[in-house]
């Protein structure tokens, strides 16, 4: 049953092939079944892999625009920390950053035209709310890397509406068949990572 509910704002950020379209899958498909109205709007920079990639979620009782402004999202989960840097400025004060500590280095990087800054969990820390994990190493345990976007799902979902339960029913039907059960657990890994 929806209650009167004003709009959350919830960005993922990340690079081409990290599982941002996945995530936002899932969550869209959440909200959709709580009742809400929501908006989805996927941006990409270079859409093969190794570009950025940024999906706005907008769930509420009426949501009439997909883009979440400067300075309003709720929460932020970013798959990769230069990524998290590069679009912190849309957290709102009191939003909660999820942020996989994981490098991937963009094409100026790569071809030495740039230099990847240091300490940027750091510096996030300095001046907004971040919760940090190495979610890669966490799916390598479980034996999986490709699920490390999920367990960073989990994390973030603590900062939303909806119960374990609906995540893991939701999860269930949009990942494929055969990874359902190591996606679930993924998930529950970072649920159970308290944040609050």
């Amino acid at each position: 049953m929806v209650m009167n509910m004003k709009t959350k704002n919830i960005m993922i950020v990340g690079v081409g092939g990290q599982g941002t379209l996945l995530t936002s899958r899932i969550l869209g498909g959440l909200t959709i079944k709580a009742g809400y109205d929501v908006k989805l709007s996927e941006v990409h920079g270079m859409a093969q892999r190794g570009g950025s990639v940024v999906t706005f979620v907008r769930y509420g009782d009426k949501v009439y625009e997909p883009i979440v402004e400067e300075g309003q999202a709720d929460v932020i989960i970013a798959f990769e920390k230069l990524e998290a840097m590069r679009y912190a400025h849309y957290l709102k004060e009191g939003g909660a950053m999820v942020v996989n500590d994981q490098r991937i280095d963009p094409m100026p990087v790569v071809i030495g035209a740039a230099k990847y800054p240091e300490s940027i969990i750091e510096d996030l820390e300095k001046k907004y709310r971040v919760y940090k994990i190495d979610a890669l190493t966490e799916a390598k345990e479980l034996g999986n890397s490709k699920v490390f976007n999920i367990i960073v799902l989990g994390i973030a979902a603590q900062h939303m509406d909806f119960s374990e339960e609906d995540w893991l029913t939701v999860i269930e039907e949009t990942v494929p068949k055969k990874t359902i059960d190591i996606n679930k657990k993924a998930f529950t890994i970072g649920y159970n990572q308290r944040t609050k």
